[in-house]
């Protein structure tokens, strides 16, 4: 029998789902989407709306400010978990793991004007002076992610039968952060990993910056399956929150990134995650439609959000 016909077939990969069918065939985008969220827990979002070239400059303030002395970046360093401001290189660790994440980053949260009610649990944004551009590209960017993962929940909703707005209002001022993250080159002698294996804790997470190989994806057989986007697309994936809320019919799969090839090691890697939260007070509960025989309730106690986030951040040690 020859080499070939005893070769182990490749795996077809996540498919891009087209985001100019939003507005021109909502019912397919909600299938399609909603088949890939609970096929893999992750789907590819391509032909998305946000301007490129705004995107483009984000990124250049981003990669600007960690090339900022450690010193400098050390003084962007707030605590509560976290949240806010600078996350130095070796903090973070996957839930369960012993050694922290080769990474550095930045969080950036919603906005909040005086006297709001979630002010208390929502620290205010920290700002560095340099980049000059940072404060606008990113705020920019925060906003166009929040957009758009409110209509990927629309779709979400409609798939799983329920109103297509029955999420809108649970993550109108949610805690959502935007991370910027460095994964700076891996020397040949490194002992960890740029990210270990974990799954999210929010609502859902809008990727940009996958090009750069290295994302893997925990497929249902154990195996690790890469995730390869096409340029300038986005990658969501369903976060604990959310599968709590629709009782695993859509799963929150394990992911990592793994360290690059010898040939690539000297290449930083950017990415740009915008975790996307419920509001700290909303109720997190089993939502109509998602239990059956099959697959009975599986959280009959709710929980808030902010409860649900404070118990995990002490998991990953950012708290």
């Amino acid at each position: 029998m020859s080499q070939a016909a005893t070769a182990t077939p490749t795996k077809p990969g996540i498919q891009p789902v087209s985001f100019l069918r939003y507005e021109t065939d909502f019912e397919g985008f909600s299938r399609d989407l909603g088949d890939s969220f609970r096929r893999y827990g992750f789907a590819v979002i391509s032909d998305h709306d946000l301007a490129q070239d705004k995107i483009d400059e984000a990124i250049d303030d981003t990669k600007a400010f960690f090339a900022l002395p450690e010193a400098t970046k050390l003084e962007y360093v707030v605590g509560k978990g976290g949240q806010r401001g600078y996350i130095p290189f070796g903090i973070e660790t996957a839930k369960g793991a012993t050694q922290s994440d080769l990474k550095e980053f930045w969080h950036i949260g919603r906005e909040l004007p005086p006297g709001h009610p979630f002010r208390a649990t929502m620290p205010d944004n920290v700002w560095p002076t340099e980049p000059a551009g940072f404060h606008i590209h990113l705020a920019w960017l925060y906003g166009a992610l929040d957009h758009l993962g409110v209509r990927v929940l629309q779709a979400i909703s409609h798939y799983l039968g329920l109103p297509r707005h029955q999420l809108d209002e649970a993550v109108k001022d949610g805690n959502s952060v935007l991370r910027l993250l460095h994964y700076p080159p891996v020397p040949l002698d490194a002992t960890g990993v740029r990210a270990g294996a974990h799954e999210d804790i929010n609502t859902i997470t809008l990727l940009l910056g996958a090009e750069e190989a290295g994302l893997e994806v925990k497929d249902r057989d154990g195996e690790w399956l890469p995730i390869n986007p096409p340029p300038g697309s986005v990658v969501c994936n369903i976060g604990d929150m959310l599968q709590r809320a629709v009782n695993h019919v859509l799963p929150s799969t394990s992911h990592r990134v793994v360290n690059p090839p010898p040939e690539r090691r000297g290449v930083p890697r950017y990415s740009t995650p915008f975790f996307l939260h419920f509001a700290p007070d909303y109720v997190i509960k089993t939502l109509p439609g998602t239990t059956s025989a099959e697959n009975p309730d599986r959280y009959p106690e709710p929980i808030t959000a902010d409860d649900f986030l404070m118990q995990r951040l002490r998991e990953i040690k950012l708290l």
